[in-house]
């Protein structure tokens, strides 16, 4: 390659980049304007529904998508797609599904990682989703675990939420949860 050619495609590079550079300084400054504007319209929503794990199902709503290699179960992860509802009952109102997955993270206790979207299919947060993810300590009475973001209705979402064990079989390993979600959003 000669170096005309060379000194062209650089030439040509770096105007692209400080065009690219100029497009993006524009768009942030007018995002930032809609962002604050945006800011003062914030609310806080706060609802309770039941998350059910259903791994004796058929089918089930949760797999185990990896095996653990030593007795305690550390390693294993679930995939899930688990029914939502408005009650404890897994025949009562259907409001969406857990999607995402959960592993065991820990080796001294029942400690998972979480990883999901709660998606909504009906009412006021229909086609709108919540993400979290965090630590769950299943035999913590209460435990909590952060909403990093959302989708719809829940875009710039931010927040909490806190699950307790509504029930659980230890035969089938069933388990339905209680999930109390506080939610900043748009």
């Amino acid at each position: 390659m000669s170096n005309f050619s060379i000194l062209f495609a650089l030439s040509i590079t770096i105007l692209l980049r400080l065009a690219h550079c100029h497009i993006i300084d524009e768009l942030t400054d007018v995002d930032l304007v809609e962002l604050d504007q945006k800011a003062q319209k914030q609310k806080l929503s706060r609802f309770r529904i039941y998350w059910h794990d259903i791994t004796s199902g058929t089918p089930p709503s949760s797999i185990p998508i990896v095996k653990p290699v030593i007795k305690t179960g550390f390693g294993q992860i679930n995939m899930i797609d688990n029914p939502l509802t408005l009650g404890p009952e897994l025949s009562s109102k259907a409001v969406g599904k857990a999607q995402g997955f959960y592993g065991l993270a820990s080796q001294e206790e029942l400690g998972f990682l979480m990883a999901m979207n709660f998606f909504f299919t009906t009412g006021k947060y229909n086609g709108s989703s919540i993400t979290i993810l965090g630590r769950n300590a299943v035999f913590d009475h209460v435990r909590e675990m952060p909403i990093i973001g959302g989708a719809g209705l829940f875009r710039w979402a931010r927040g909490y939420v806190q699950a307790r064990t509504h029930d659980l079989d230890l035969k089938s390993g069933d388990t339905t949860v209680e999930y109390t979600i506080y939610v900043m959003h748009y």
